[in-house]
């Protein structure tokens, strides 16, 4: 266990963080107290800019403030979220309707400003757990299928029938791979929660929904009449079809 907790801050200290803020002051806190922690971070402070650099290097995790000079951070969040899986962090206004429409542009969390810099570190570091080390990778490499499509818990990669990789979000896959891991059970929302850690921003019911939603979009051929994860009322959510390794 003291050698996994070595690794696993060797592992952190190691991660590339991009942080999107146009507010120079700001930026200056978040990355000090970034390296406080021993994290370092890279800054850019547009919307465009942030476009270009993970075109051209590999992130860990992005944090993005949704209020940004020029084009606003959500926009940019759909943007890059359209072709890169790279995990968001956004932050927002405080306010629901800014958190919910972070998540469903395809932000993995979100955090609403003026936040404690402690929370702010927590989720970062929940994030790069994920991302960097989770837990899969400890496993041999486990592949499921369900309805033709197939799961790569070790690569955290999902592919179509056809064999195309699609693009999703680390609170997506986490989602996913809890409800193949448990097909034919109904998972509460907060079961979800717990088995995939998404981010908890605003009320467990809508952000559950939301990722669920986007997957949906992705994997259903109907998504308004999904037949692959279904509803169940007062419930939950239940993976319907047959899952093998």
């Amino acid at each position: 266990m003291e050698h996994f907790s070595h690794w696993q801050s060797s592992k952190l200290c190691c991660a590339k963080i991009l942080l999107v803020e146009g507010e120079k002051d700001l930026a200056g806190s978040i990355v000090s107290h970034l390296a406080g922690a021993g994290l370092n971070a890279c800054t850019v402070a547009s919307g465009i800019e942030m476009e270009h650099m993970v075109k051209h290097r590999e992130f860990d995790l992005i944090i993005l403030d949704a209020v940004l000079p020029g084009e606003d951070g959500f926009r940019a969040c759909k943007r890059v979220r359209a072709s890169f899986a790279v995990p968001i962090l956004m932050l927002t206004p405080n306010d629901a309707v800014d958190r919910i429409l972070g998540l469903e542009l395809g932000a993995d969390d979100c955090l609403a400003k003026p936040f404690n810099f402690h929370e702010l570190l927590a989720r970062v570091k929940s994030q790069l757990r994920r991302t960097i080390y989770n837990i899969e990778r400890l496993e041999p490499t486990n592949i499921m299928t369900f309805a033709g499509w197939k799961i790569d818990a070790s690569k955290r990669q999902i592919s179509s029938p056809e064999g195309l990789g699609v693009t999703i979000t680390a609170a997506e896959f986490d989602i996913m791979l809890a409800l193949c891991k448990n097909a034919g059970r109904v998972m509460t929302r907060k079961q979800l929660l717990s088995f995939s850690h998404v981010g908890t921003a605003g009320p467990v019911q809508r952000s559950i929904d939301v990722h669920v939603s986007r997957l949906r979009q992705k994997i259903e051929q109907d998504p308004k009449q999904p037949t692959i994860i279904k509803t169940v009322r007062l419930g939950g959510y239940i993976l319907t079809a047959e899952v093998k390794s």
